[in-house]
């Protein structure tokens, strides 16, 4: 695989989209760079990636990273 833009890092979670549409989300199981596990990989640069629960990654997929992230509400 090739990042095309941000970074792919391995605590975040993932969508699979074939032809645009999702068809699996869940949590990054492996991430490598050069035969060595990594935490990231930055834009431009090839990787493994592997998806947990899901092994149907057929050529042309695109896999999304994302963070989920609690923002605190303040109460007016």
């Amino acid at each position: 695989s090739r990042v095309l833009d941000g970074k792919a890092q391995r605590s975040a979670n993932v969508r699979v989209l074939r032809d645009s549409r999702e068809i699996y989300a869940g949590k990054v199981s492996s991430l490598k760079q050069y035969k060595d596990d990594t935490r990231e990989v930055e834009s431009g640069q090839e990787c493994g990636i592997g998806v947990e629960g899901y092994n149907d990654l057929k050529l042309g997929d695109v896999i999304e990273f994302f963070t989920v992230e609690q923002v605190g509400r303040t109460l007016d």
